[in-house]
């Protein structure tokens, strides 16, 4: 197989809220990749945050492997010894360039940077800004012009980073919907407060969906395209309640999409159930890297379906789930299968966590009445017949013997990665702006 140059392009919060993915926002450069490629339509992340789940794409590991459990500018990192998938493309022969946004740290524990840059393994950072989309357009595509135009045939492994689709959203209000054009899911009220703030929601998605299209323009105009794997993903959910910071499926729910001209036959959608840990031993696979011993994903390079790749694939049947810090102390843990998921909370707190940026958004208003009520220790849902998860079946003696196996599976799989959470409450920083929601009485408190 010849090693492709890789292009990864990963937003920030935006779960599968795109066009190409049923939701009501015109996307139209990103459902174009996904006609022409393969759209994986069960793609989950393990952790609903940005850090932790940045992570575990770059490592294939869960973050209570990698350790970076909480934000990177709230003082955590990964472990020293992590091999990530820049360091193991660049022992393959690769150029490996970060381009805009980042939010993984190694070896930084108790720091306040948002990246490590090259310490990660990339070759070069081009730090690009907060990361706006069309800023890392320019850049990416000054890239590609360059490398279009250079004699040598090494291959590059591009990492773009966009700071879309992050709140806040008000900057986008220029391209934004306007609000008889917008519905928002159902797990939440259709009020005019959280229909402006999806309106918003929209514009940023359009900017980036924009930025996207540029990068693939000159993609092509360069002569690049066919001989480069397009990966377009993200990190967890959309920045609204009941998804980012939650184990809801809008929480962990990421969207994929491989887009590859003459390689990936093109208009397929894969419906196996995957995790973001499964990215990077693909990736390495496919480039021809070492994949590391010892990581928690595995390879779904069969389901693509290359020509000269004769592999079985062996279908995931579950992943782990885990929250521990975000900008509040929030330790879950949990399990997802195809069909059912098991959620374990360890300490009091609402029975919906809202990070802060949400809480004090028109959504988060509009809900913390309701959702600022005590949480219970346990929760499942059955995914098929209760796809909001609205009904907890923890305490339906039915489901009693599958309450227990999860529960067992989860403890289990903490014991053999040697959780900290098993020793108690895991030390962290909430975000400081959370003391004068708490002052104002707005937070939730603990009665």
């Amino acid at each position: 197989m010849n090693r492709p140059h890789i292009l990864l392009i990963t937003s920030h919060d935006t779960g599968r809220y795109l066009g190409c993915y049923g939701r009501g926002v015109n996307t139209p450069s990103i459902d174009r990749l996904a006609e022409e490629g393969i759209r994986f339509d069960q793609y989950f992340c393990p952790s609903p945050q940005c850090s932790p789940s940045r992570g575990s794409i770059l490592t294939g590991l869960y973050p209570s492997n990698h350790r970076m459990t909480g934000l990177a500018h709230l003082g955590f990192s990964m472990k020293e010894e992590v091999r990530t998938l820049p360091m193991q493309l660049g022992k393959a022969g690769y150029e490996t360039i970060l381009v805009g946004l980042s939010h993984e740290t190694i070896g930084e524990h108790g720091g306040v940077r948002f990246t490590s840059g090259e310490k990660l393994g990339y070759d070069r950072f081009e730090q690009v800004g907060r990361g706006l989309a069309g800023d890392v357009a320019d850049r990416v595509n000054a890239l590609l012009e360059e490398r279009a135009n250079a004699t040598n045939n090494t291959p590059f492994f591009i990492h773009a980073g966009l700071f879309e689709t992050h709140r806040d959203f008000e900057q986008y209000s220029a391209m934004a919907d306007p609000l008889e054009q917008v519905s928002p899911p159902a797990y939440l009220p259709d009020t005019v407060g959280v229909r402006r703030d999806f309106a918003d929601f929209h514009g940023s998605v359009k900017t980036m969906d924009a930025a996207i299209n540029r990068i693939m323009t000159t993609l092509k105009a360069s002569g690049l395209d066919e001989h480069t794997l397009v990966i377009y993903t993200t990190d967890h959910g959309i920045a609204f309640p009941r998804a980012k910071g939650t184990f809801m499926d809008a929480g962990l729910e990421t969207s994929l999409i491989f887009y590859w001209p003459g390689r990936i036959q093109g208009g397929r959608t894969i419906q196996e159930l995957l995790c973001n840990i499964d990215l990077m031993p693909t990736l390495l696979e496919l480039a021809g890297a070492q994949i590391p011993n010892g990581i928690d994903g595995y390879s779904f390079l069969p389901l693509l379906q290359l020509e000269d790749s004769e592999q079985s694939y062996k279908p995931r049947e579950q992943f782990f789930c885990e929250l521990t810090w975000h900008d509040l102390y929030h330790p879950m843990r949990g399990l997802r299968t195809d069909r059912y998921k098991y959620v374990c909370n360890f300490e009091r707190g609402p029975s919906v966590y809202l990070p802060l940026d949400i809480h004090r958004s028109l959504s988060g208003q509009a809900v913390r009445e309701e959702y600022y009520v005590p949480n219970v220790p346990e929760e499942l849902y059955d995914l098929e017949n209760d796809p909001l998860e609205r009904v907890n079946l923890a305490k339906d003696q039915q489901y009693e013997h599958m309450l227990n196996d999860f529960r067992s599976r989860v403890l289990r799989w903490m014991e053999d990665n040697g959780d900290p959470l098993l020793k108690g409450p895991v030390p962290g920083s909430m975000a400081p702006e959370w003391q004068l929601e708490f002052d104002q009485g707005t937070a939730y408190i603990e009665s």
